[in-house]
């Protein structure tokens, strides 16, 4: 927050000191906390490690709130609240109907939460806050997203500093080139931030259609692109090891869907809007579909215009997400593969029931318990959006709002379909509504399982 503080001085606006006030009370809490429980313990084990990414997650879109709150940019505070988690969760649903009636300071802040939970708070704790020490692997296993977390350091601390070198840098290369292109700069500050966390909140109502600049729109995939790679890839293409990612089973499907749906789409587009050129057909297209597998949610333009068997497309990418160990949201890739690849086998196994075939990845067999994880992931996923949706049409929502917002938020993205589409925001949702769309935001973010065991009986028996 005292970052935000002086881009207000800067450009003049008059919520530096609310800015200022909540970071105070945000510093006076986490000293009291402190103090009052200095004297405990610090083992950390499984349990902890659930316990603190859950709550703290929490607590941070709590304090994160306040500055919306007290400055009067976001009045209610079921609203602020829905706004701040949306942003650390990277889900990018708003509730704001005037983005740039928001001072400069606010602005910077609501990127920056986004900024911070991409690659995570947690994990940006373990960096500067030594503290937690032998528990850092458990937080990192509960935070970081996919079925199995890589490390690019034996030690857990390394592995996060080395995290946050390679986001910071991609970040500042973003910003480099918009700035070039003819963004200005506090303007390509703050989508860098939203687009390496895939966030997706942007300085304008219109988002990226502002910018009526294909080179804008190009750079911006890229960087989506970038974002929805395992950062463990990052770093080996920061070593110049292009080989070794290319025989990444999982970025190889990451690319083939993005192609496939994109190419889809483009035909789809130039058949029915003739009067467009073929260009703007494809990079429209390649913007949307990156935007939504990468769960960023950035739009150039109201897709639920296009015919409705694209608009389909777009939903069933909402369940897709980027690789796992990236800052994308969903089910993600390696999932997807690994469901695909185990109900292949299951044919042939049908075929030849006494023959082992195990489900390979990389050319190496996956172990019978992480399918069985997976398996168990996507199960509870769907059941959840199921849920969900019927939760939300109970509230009074057409179909195509309540499978929209559920999945736009479960996978958090952001815009969905319906009355959440492109051009629309959350603001229509009751009290009721943006809490357990919040709750949804958070589930999905941490994966969950990290979430939901916490309301199992067995997670608190010793």
């Amino acid at each position: 927050m005292l970052i935000a503080a002086p881009i207000s001085v800067i450009y003049g606006d008059p919520d530096a000191l609310y800015i200022l006030l909540s970071a105070c009370i945000t510093l006076i809490a986490g000293l009291l906390l402190w103090v009052i429980f200095r004297k405990s313990k610090k083992n950390v084990g499984k349990r902890e490690g659930f316990t603190i990414v859950s709550l703290g997650w929490v607590l941070f879109s709590f304090f994160g709130a306040i500055p919306f709150v007290i400055s009067g940019a976001i009045p209610s505070y079921t609203d602020a609240f829905f706004e701040t988690i949306s942003g650390f969760t990277t889900t990018g649903a708003s509730i704001l109907n005037n983005i740039e009636s928001l001072s400069h300071g606010l602005l910077f802040w609501r990127s920056m939460t986004q900024w911070l939970g991409g690659m995570g708070i947690i994990v940006l704790s373990l960096v500067i806050l030594p503290i937690l020490g032998i528990g850092g692997i458990q937080l990192f296993t509960a935070e970081v997203p996919g079925p199995t977390p890589d490390k690019l350091h034996p030690r857990i601390k390394e592995t996060a500093k080395r995290l946050w070198v390679i986001y910071s840098l991609i970040t500042l290369t973003e910003v480099i080139l918009l700035f070039i292109g003819g963004m200005p700069l506090f303007d390509s500050v703050c989508h860098s931030f939203t687009t390496m966390a895939t966030g997706g909140y942007s300085t304008k109502q219109a988002s990226i259609a502002y910018y009526s600049s294909p080179y804008i729109q190009y750079v911006i995939t890229f960087f989506m692109m970038v974002a929805g790679v395992n950062f463990s890839l990052s770093y080996l293409a920061m070593k110049f090891k292009f080989k070794r990612i290319w025989k990444n089973e999982e970025f190889r499907a990451y690319l083939s869907f993005i192609a496939v749906f994109t190419l889809v789409i483009t035909a789809a587009l130039a058949f029915t809007l003739r009067e467009q050129s073929l260009e703007k057909s494809f990079r429209d297209a390649l913007f949307q579909v990156v935007s939504i597998i990468t769960t960023t949610g950035f739009t150039t333009f109201n897709y639920l215009e296009w015919i409705p068997s694209t608009v389909i497309l777009l939903l069933v990418l909402m369940f897709f997400g980027g690789s796992a160990g990236s800052t994308g949201g969903s089910i993600k890739i390696v999932r997807i593969v690994l469901v695909l690849k185990n109900g292949w086998l299951e044919l042939k196994r049908l075929i030849h029931p006494n023959a082992i075939v195990p489900v390979r990845l990389n050319k190496e067999a996956v172990k019978p318990e992480i399918i069985t994880n997976v398996l168990a992931f996507v199960s509870v996923y769907v059941l959840i959006w199921v849920i969900g949706v019927i939760v939300v049409a109970f509230m009074g929502y057409d179909l195509e709002t309540s499978l929209g917002a559920v999945a736009a938020t479960l996978g958090n993205i952001g815009p969905g379909i319906g009355d959440v589409g492109p051009l629309y925001t959350y603001s229509h949702f009751s009290v009721f509504g943006k809490w357990f769309l919040s709750f949804l935001m958070l589930i999905g973010r941490l994966e969950l399982f990290t979430v939901l065991v916490l309301f199992t009986r067995s997670f608190w028996k010793n």
